[in-house]
């Protein structure tokens, strides 16, 4: 029963990160362009990701809250717990930037584009068990 029960668990947790990846495809993909544009204009890669990053959380809470996650619990409580998540993400991309552009000056191209592999992972992990996670009675998308 036990070896079913975790058999279960983990088919559940990889279906959720297989939904996870191909929504953060599709919205990284737009969001890095957008990125690229932005940044081929002129503006600093820390503002611009600073405005990217706004416009790909909130469809990222919203699609993965449906269709990754099927979470039907309080949406407030999600939230906020998303808001938090994200800031925490943001904060991690940031210091990536700071870290590898400002003070050792790799490209922000590329750098980019390993920070938002290096936060999507961390991000996952914090809807799965912090921003959907299921509540006291087993609501909000949980086992």
């Amino acid at each position: 029963m036990l070896d079913s029960f975790l058999s279960l668990w983990r088919r559940k947790i990889l279906s959720q990160f297989i939904k996870y990846t191909l929504v953060g495809i599709f919205t990284n993909i737009a969001g890095y362009a957008a990125y690229l544009l932005i940044t081929g204009f002129g503006l600093s890669p820390k503002l611009t990701v600073t405005l990217v990053y706004g416009v790909s959380a909130l469809i990222n809470f919203l699609t993965n809250r449906q269709f990754t996650f099927q979470h039907d619990g309080h949406l407030g409580r999600a939230g906020i717990r998303y808001i938090l998540a994200q800031l925490a993400g943001y904060l991690i991309n940031l210091l990536i930037l700071v870290l590898f552009v400002d003070w050792l000056g790799y490209p922000h191209q590329y750098i980019q584009a390993i920070a938002i592999l290096v936060v999507a992972v961390f991000l996952f992990v914090l809807s799965r068990y912090f921003v959907f996670a299921p509540d006291a009675s087993g609501k909000d998308g949980g086992l």
